[in-house]
Protein backbone atom coordinates (compact mmCIF):
# COMPACT_ATOMS: atom_id res chain seq x y z
CA UNK A 1 0.00 0.00 0.00
CA UNK A 2 1.16 3.68 -1.08
CA UNK A 3 -0.03 7.15 0.01
CA UNK A 4 -0.82 9.47 -3.19
CA UNK A 5 -2.00 12.93 -3.08
CA UNK A 6 -1.81 15.91 -5.36
CA UNK A 7 1.24 18.02 -5.20
CA UNK A 8 1.70 21.58 -5.21
CA UNK A 9 2.85 21.71 -8.83
CA UNK A 10 -0.04 19.78 -10.38
CA UNK A 11 1.95 16.44 -10.29
CA UNK A 12 1.23 13.71 -7.76
CA UNK A 13 3.31 12.54 -4.89
CA UNK A 14 3.84 8.81 -3.85
CA UNK A 15 4.85 8.26 0.09
CA UNK A 16 5.89 4.33 0.57
CA UNK A 17 5.75 3.30 4.42
CA UNK A 18 8.65 1.81 5.77
CA UNK A 19 6.31 -0.29 8.01
CA UNK A 20 7.24 1.52 10.92
CA UNK A 21 3.91 3.03 11.53
CA UNK A 22 0.76 2.51 10.36
CA UNK A 23 -0.45 3.93 7.01
CA UNK A 24 -2.64 6.37 8.48
CA UNK A 25 -0.43 6.95 10.75
CA UNK A 26 2.79 8.04 8.14
CA UNK A 27 -0.46 10.23 6.09
CA UNK A 28 -1.37 12.16 9.09
CA UNK A 29 2.57 12.65 9.36
CA UNK A 30 3.68 13.35 5.78
CA UNK A 31 0.86 14.81 3.66
CA UNK A 32 0.95 18.81 3.89
CA UNK A 33 -2.02 19.85 6.47
CA UNK A 34 -5.34 20.02 4.18
CA UNK A 35 -4.43 18.52 1.59
CA UNK A 36 -6.20 15.25 0.39
CA UNK A 37 -4.70 12.05 -0.40
CA UNK A 38 -5.81 8.27 -1.04
CA UNK A 39 -4.17 4.76 0.34
CA UNK A 40 -4.04 2.84 -2.96
CA UNK A 41 -2.75 -0.65 -3.99
CA UNK A 42 0.95 -0.87 -5.47
CA UNK A 43 -0.61 -1.73 -8.69
CA UNK A 44 -2.56 2.11 -8.78
CA UNK A 45 0.61 3.22 -9.55
CA UNK A 46 1.94 3.11 -12.92
CA UNK A 47 5.44 0.85 -13.04
CA UNK A 48 6.71 2.55 -16.17
CA UNK A 49 7.92 6.00 -14.81
CA UNK A 50 8.78 7.23 -18.77
CA UNK A 51 5.95 10.20 -18.18
CA UNK A 52 6.37 10.45 -14.24
CA UNK A 53 5.80 14.49 -14.59
CA UNK A 54 2.66 14.34 -15.78
CA UNK A 55 1.01 12.32 -13.49
CA UNK A 56 -2.02 13.10 -12.04
CA UNK A 57 -4.49 12.01 -9.29
CA UNK A 58 -7.39 10.36 -10.69
CA UNK A 59 -10.70 9.08 -8.91
CA UNK A 60 -9.06 5.74 -7.31
CA UNK A 61 -5.01 6.01 -8.84
CA UNK A 62 -2.63 7.48 -10.58
CA UNK A 63 -3.41 8.67 -14.12
CA UNK A 64 -1.87 10.69 -16.88
CA UNK A 65 -2.26 14.10 -18.27
CA UNK A 66 -2.24 13.30 -21.83
CA UNK A 67 -1.46 16.72 -22.92
CA UNK A 68 1.89 16.74 -20.51
CA UNK A 69 2.77 13.08 -21.91
CA UNK A 70 2.45 14.68 -25.39
CA UNK A 71 5.06 17.61 -24.36
CA UNK A 72 7.68 15.07 -22.37
CA UNK A 73 7.58 12.82 -25.81
CA UNK A 74 7.74 15.84 -27.88
CA UNK A 75 11.03 17.07 -25.55
CA UNK A 76 12.21 13.12 -25.94
CA UNK A 77 12.18 13.43 -29.64
CA UNK A 78 13.71 16.74 -30.07
CA UNK A 79 16.63 15.85 -28.15
CA UNK A 80 17.25 12.55 -30.00
CA UNK A 81 16.74 14.45 -33.10
CA UNK A 82 19.27 16.87 -32.02
CA UNK A 83 21.68 13.82 -31.50
CA UNK A 84 21.52 12.58 -34.70
CA UNK A 85 22.16 16.05 -35.74
CA UNK A 86 25.31 16.61 -34.20
CA UNK A 87 28.08 14.47 -36.41
CA UNK A 88 26.37 15.82 -39.70
CA UNK A 89 26.16 19.78 -38.28
CA UNK A 90 30.17 19.57 -37.53
CA UNK A 91 30.51 18.76 -41.35
CA UNK A 92 27.93 21.69 -42.47
CA UNK A 93 29.39 24.25 -39.60
CA UNK A 94 32.93 23.83 -39.91
CA UNK A 95 33.35 23.15 -43.83
CA UNK A 96 35.74 20.10 -42.95
CA UNK A 97 38.16 19.57 -45.82
CA UNK A 98 37.32 16.17 -47.65
CA UNK A 99 34.39 15.78 -45.72
CA UNK A 100 30.96 15.56 -48.25
CA UNK A 101 28.96 18.90 -46.89
CA UNK A 102 26.07 17.01 -49.85
CA UNK A 103 25.51 14.02 -47.93
CA UNK A 104 25.48 15.45 -44.49
CA UNK A 105 22.60 17.59 -45.64
CA UNK A 106 21.43 14.73 -47.40
CA UNK A 107 21.60 12.84 -44.13
CA UNK A 108 19.95 15.64 -41.95
CA UNK A 109 16.82 15.71 -44.56
CA UNK A 110 16.29 11.88 -43.99
CA UNK A 111 16.63 12.78 -40.02
CA UNK A 112 14.37 15.06 -40.25
CA UNK A 113 11.45 13.15 -42.48
CA UNK A 114 12.18 10.19 -39.57
CA UNK A 115 11.28 12.93 -36.40
CA UNK A 116 8.09 14.76 -38.24
CA UNK A 117 6.68 11.24 -38.83
CA UNK A 118 7.74 10.78 -34.93
CA UNK A 119 5.87 14.13 -34.38
CA UNK A 120 2.76 13.20 -36.23
CA UNK A 121 2.29 10.09 -34.16
CA UNK A 122 2.99 11.35 -31.07
CA UNK A 123 0.56 14.03 -31.93
CA UNK A 124 -2.00 11.45 -32.72
CA UNK A 125 -1.28 9.54 -29.78
CA UNK A 126 -4.48 8.90 -27.25
CA UNK A 127 -2.57 6.95 -24.75
CA UNK A 128 0.62 6.85 -22.89
CA UNK A 129 1.48 4.02 -24.16
CA UNK A 130 1.31 5.25 -28.28
CA UNK A 131 3.37 8.22 -27.11
CA UNK A 132 5.87 5.35 -25.98
CA UNK A 133 5.95 3.50 -29.25
CA UNK A 134 6.12 6.70 -31.25
CA UNK A 135 9.25 7.46 -29.45
CA UNK A 136 10.82 3.87 -29.60
CA UNK A 137 10.15 3.48 -33.35
CA UNK A 138 12.91 4.06 -36.45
Amino acid sequence: MKIIYQNESGGVSVIIPTGELNIEEVAKKDVPAGVSYEIVEDDAIPSDRTFRDAWVMGDCCVDHDIDKCKQIGHDKRRAARDEEFKPHDEVIMKQIPGADADAAEAARAAIRTKYEQVQTAIDAATTPDEIKAALEAD
